[in-house]
């Protein structure tokens, strides 16, 4: 297929300095989990954006000195001549394909606690570390010096590494260059403190620095933060935001704009539709003649055509719709712009991150495991045999499992129960702010309406005997897993008195259309997203809620997402009582008896309901039947059966992902006890003791 006439735009050059990008797709920097931890695994998840048309490819943030050192967090690392190599695997990967590499330079100031290097923090003015017992000290006239030489110092090791471009970097709260701008840290009484113009002298003598010493060779980019959405406390997009743009212009060969902090420029699908930093960031290419590059979740190529034409943007900037799919750009430049795989916007990539583990993704399930397994997101090794597949449910790991196995040439049959497809993804998109995850079911369903050896049967529910008679040679069991009624999770192991009874509900009750009667207890003891939207739903559905939790606040793994304050807040915005640090003591049929998780006091709350949200059991019925009647196989036919998904262990939507897609790729296999390869520290030489 053909590029449609109507994205020619985005596939024309840009000029960063004295480089060329040779289209308009610029994956922004974005954290990922590996970094100099995993540097192989880094290296070739970049090098496949790359392969994937992307002609920026930037890294994580590259903190320059110990000084700056954020560990435990798996970020990069660029201290001495010791940290080029890793890098340099980076370069080599993205220019293979003929992308530009960029570095992104940083000291993070208050959110770099030292605990390896063990240096004293450094700050503008002192100040708090940043979730630690200890402060930061006031940086002098030396410290100053000091950093400017450490930043030089990276920008010319970077350039030996083989970057194209770098960027200083003053957004998210991450960089010293941006804390110094804001008055609510930078005190001083310097040259460096107290007008606009004194605020953003570092941030300009660091690009001014970089531009001396590269700019023949290597783009100077600029990251900046426009608005931190804290009104008057912070910098506002209409204020010092845009006289900051105005002020440096033209100082940087591009300008990359956003808004501060991580959890405002990368908001979750629940809480922001596509695109909502465009009435922050669109002033930006009217004060500077510079290229403008911004990011906006952005999946759908007319909204990019539009940005471009309208003068919003000059580079579609991307993080996590290029996890998502690394391909975009090639497939807009295919005319294939079908199989897209958007992003969900769900971030668990992020979580992964925040977790300090290499990054995962709900759509990609080979994100991740490019260099680690071998796995790519557009290939995949052709089949082995001619085993018939027969997949039993498709939700979201029966989905992929059918969609991979067929993909590599195997004939496959997808029997779900229910008459529609997705499982548990489409009934929880159903679920308040979740609609964007039906795009896992989208994107898998319509790759295999395009392939003739996947056979579709809805409204099948199968049984052992059915699955022996249709004679399949590979099995998978993907039926799920249900929510448990009897609060039976984290915090309760023993049975709970009066779960039993009619007035106890599940999710599921929910997503089935149940409106229990009112008022409500949601008892969440699971922690992540389920709790809040089946509060939500039934707050919208006209019930009073009150939302029981034993963490201290609500949906608190939805930190990991970056969601956490807007997932409370929505809470209380809807008048959603909330009771923190609880656990069930009893429930009755009018109230609901809880016990304090420090003190054991018990306390009564009026209730004519509750939904338990608290763990779930897999529907592996199925698979138990069928091994029952393992001896009968070799007549049938069938020589594997397997669970996969929340049939074999109940998790996150990405986690089923990645188990169908697991399961294609080891068809006819045996995998090895480890099944990936691993990367280990080289033992420095001299060792010997005190």
């Amino acid at each position: 297929m053909t590029r449609d006439p109507r994205y020619d735009v985005l596939f024309e050059p840009v000029k960063i300095g004295p480089v060329t990008a040779r289209n308009r797709f610029y994956q922004v920097p974005h954290c990922n989990g590996m970094g100099r931890t995993f540097p192989s695994s880094m290296a070739a998840m970049r090098g496949v954006k790359a392969e994937g048309g992307w002609a920026v490819i930037s890294t994580e943030q590259i903190d320059i000195h110990p000084t700056s050192d954020i560990t435990p967090a798996s970020e990069g690392r660029l201290w001495s001549d010791q940290d080029v190599p890793y890098l340099a695997r980076m370069c080599d990967a993205v220019h293979e394909h003929g992308s530009l590499a960029l570095i992104e330079l940083t000291h993070n100031g208050k959110f770099a606690p030292n605990l390896y290097s063990r240096d004293v923090p450094m700050f503008p003015s002192h100040m708090p570390v940043i979730g630690y017992p200890w402060q930061c000290r006031a940086m002098d006239k030396s410290d100053i010096r000091d950093y400017r030489r450490w930043h030089l110092d990276a920008v010319k090791r970077a350039k030996t590494a083989g970057f194209d471009i770098v960027c200083c970097y003053a957004g998210h709260n991450l960089s010293l260059a941006g804390q110094f701008m804001l008055p609510r840290y930078n005190k001083r009484t310097d040259e460096y403190g107290g007008s606009l113009e004194n605020r953003i002298r570092l941030f300009r003598e660091l690009i001014a620095d970089a531009k001396d010493a590269v700019g023949d060779t290597m783009g100077v980019v600029a990251r900046f933060a426009v608005d931190e959405l804290r009104g008057a406390e912070g910098m506002e997009f209409e204020k010092e935001g845009r006289e900051i743009i105005e002020m440096m212009a033209e100082e940087p060969d591009l300008w990359d704009v956003n808004v501060s902090e991580w959890e405002n420029d990368s908001v979750t699908s629940r809480f922001a539709e596509e695109g909502f930093q465009e009435s922050f960031i669109s002033f930006v290419k009217e004060v500077t003649t510079k290229p403008v590059v911004a990011v906006g979740r952005y999946t759908s190529p007319d909204r990019m055509v539009s940005l471009v034409n309208k003068g919003v943007i000059d580079m579609i900037g991307a993080a996590r719709p290029s996890i998502a799919d690394p391909f975009l750009p090639k497939k807009i430049e295919e005319g294939r712009i079908e199989d897209i795989r958007e992003c969900i916007g769900c971030n668990i990539c992020v979580a992964w991150d925040i977790n300090k583990s290499p990054m995962r993704c709900t759509q990609n399930p080979t994100k991740g495991e490019e260099w680690r397994k071998g796995w790519h997101p557009e290939r995949i090794a052709p089949k082995t045999s001619d085993d018939s597949i027969l997949i039993v449910g498709a939700g979201p790991a029966g989905l992929e499992a059918a969609r991979a196995a067929a993909e590599r040439g195997y004939n496959v049959t997808l029997a779900e129960a229910r008459e529609e497809l997705g499982g548990r993804v489409t009934r929880e998109s159903n679920l308040p702010g979740l609609s964007a995850w039906g795009r896992v079911r989208d994107y898998r369903v319509h790759r295999i309406q395009q392939m003739a050896n996947v056979e579709i049967f809805q409204g099948s529910k199968l049984d052992a005997e059915q699955v022996l008679e249709f004679g399949a040679n590979q099995v998978a069991i993907a039926t799920g897993a249900h929510w448990r009624r009897d609060g039976y999770g984290g915090t309760h192991q023993f049975p709970i008195p009066g779960t039993d009874g009619a007035n106890v509900f599940t999710p599921d009750d929910v997503m089935d259309g149940v409106v229990p009667d009112g008022p409500v207890v949601v008892f969440d003891d699971e922690h992540y997203y389920m709790g809040s939207v089946v509060a939500e739903k039934l707050r919208t559905d006209g019930r009073e809620v009150v939302l029981v939790t034993t963490d201290s606040k609500v949906s608190s793994w939805t930190d990991a997402t970056l969601e956490q304050h807007r997932v409370q807040a929505r809470v209380i915005e809807l008048g959603i009582e909330i009771v923190t640090s609880h656990k069930l003591d009893k429930v009755g049929s009018d109230t609901i008896e809880l016990a304090c998780l420090y003190s054991g006091q018990v306390r009564s709350v009026d209730a004519a309901s509750i939904v338990m949200v608290t763990s779930r059991v897999p529907d592996d019925a199925l698979f138990h039947a069928l091994m029952a009647q393992e001896q009968q196989f070799g007549d049938a036919g069938l020589q594997g059966v397997k669970r996969i998904g929340d049939c074999y262990g109940p998790s996150i939507i990405a986690a089923a992902v990645y188990e169908g897609h697991r399961f294609a790729q080891e068809l006819n296999t045996e995998p090895a006890e480890i099944p990936f390869r691993r990367e280990l520290t080289g033992l420095s030489e001299g060792f010997a003791l005190p």
